[in-house]
């Protein structure tokens, strides 16, 4: 393969995300939410990684190059020098991008592993020994706490905002969040944005799915998608007029999809409820998955892999090369 062709292989899965930002938003409104979930969270996670793994090629193009380096890999650095179109430039620009996405991500990691712990720790905490706890507090709230067992915290103002039928849609949506493990997502989610912030609405379409896969399995449950409609606008509306000042940590997930630190977001409302007022998608798991957005998916993520595969195998043959 041509110098050229290598030297724009090299980069291509840095430019891959920007065609994955503008998808999201489309996708998370029109596919099945669990599926969205999925896909979204998956394609993230891929192209977060093969953006890294450009990086570290063109990185490693401007090491290789280095007198120590050839001397303890017996290859010959002018022919690497000769043959190699990264200039130094580009090189240490690389390590230094991938450097700061490095730490990027391992602060996002370190702080989700806190927020995790602490929501643990303070679920373990909370009086009973069943999955549902009532709080006195007159401002409405209601959220599900990650845990060994997890549990779901609700005040007495939310539960005074709502009604029996409310609350049996209000306790579904709370407990699929506890079922699917959707701190789960939306953490693998924020971690590729913190890793590649061209993903940042990646992670914000998918904190908005887990709330609609939560919001179709409380439907569900109960059996009316109006009535869960109306128990986010009721909970949306009791929270606006008296919001809750309590300090949560960042692993908490609830009905209007309120959470703590980096890329926090409220599930936008009026989206979910005229999702639940209107037809249901259909489930991926009756009429099978959708070609179109897989297929976009697979061709964005596979042509990602291939081109970090090529330019690395390039950079390996020279190597090669150099060492003969």
């Amino acid at each position: 393969m041509n110098d050229v062709v290598m030297h724009l292989l090299v980069y291509l899965p840095l430019l891959f995300p920007v065609s994955a930002a503008p998808a999201a938003r489309p996708l998370a409104d029109r596919l099945d939410p669990r599926l969205a979930t999925w896909l979204l969270t998956a394609s993230a996670l891929a192209l977060a990684g093969l953006s890294c793994a450009a990086l570290g090629v063109l990185a490693a193009a401007g090491v290789v190059r280095l007198p120590l380096a050839a001397y303890v890999g017996h290859w010959s650095a002018a022919t690497v020098r000769a043959g190699d179109p990264v200039s130094t430039i580009e090189a240490v620009a690389a390590a230094a991008v991938l450097a700061a996405a490095a730490g990027a991500g391992l602060r996002m990691l370190w702080r989700r592993m806190r927020a995790l712990a602490a929501a643990a720790f303070e679920a373990a905490c909370l009086p009973g020994r069943g999955q549902l706890v009532v709080v006195d507090d007159a401002a409405p709230d209601a959220y599900a706490l990650p845990g060994l067992p997890g549990r779901i915290v609700v005040s007495t103002g939310m539960l005074d905002a709502l009604d029996p039928a409310d609350r049996e849609a209000m306790l579904a949506h709370e407990r699929a969040h506890l079922a699917c493990h959707h701190y789960a997502f939306v953490a693998v989610a924020h971690l590729a944005a913190a890793v590649n912030p061209l993903l940042r609405p990646v992670a914000t379409a998918v904190a908005y799915t887990v709330e609609r896969w939560a919001d179709e399995r409380a439907a569900t449950v109960c059996g009316d998608r109006r009535q869960v409609a109306r128990a986010v606008g009721k909970a949306a509306l009791a929270t606006a007029h008296r919001p809750a000042r309590r300090r949560l940590p960042d692993a908490v997930l609830g009905l209007l999809g309120r959470r703590r630190g980096p890329l926090a977001t409220a599930g936008p409302v009026p989206r979910r409820v005229a999702a639940l007022l209107a037809e249901p998608t259909t489930s991926f798991t009756q009429l099978g998955v959708p070609l179109l957005p897989l297929a976009g998916a697979t061709a964005v993520v596979g042509s990602s892999a291939l081109c970090a595969f090529a330019a690395a195998h390039d950079l390996h043959l020279l190597l090669e090369l150099a060492g003969a």
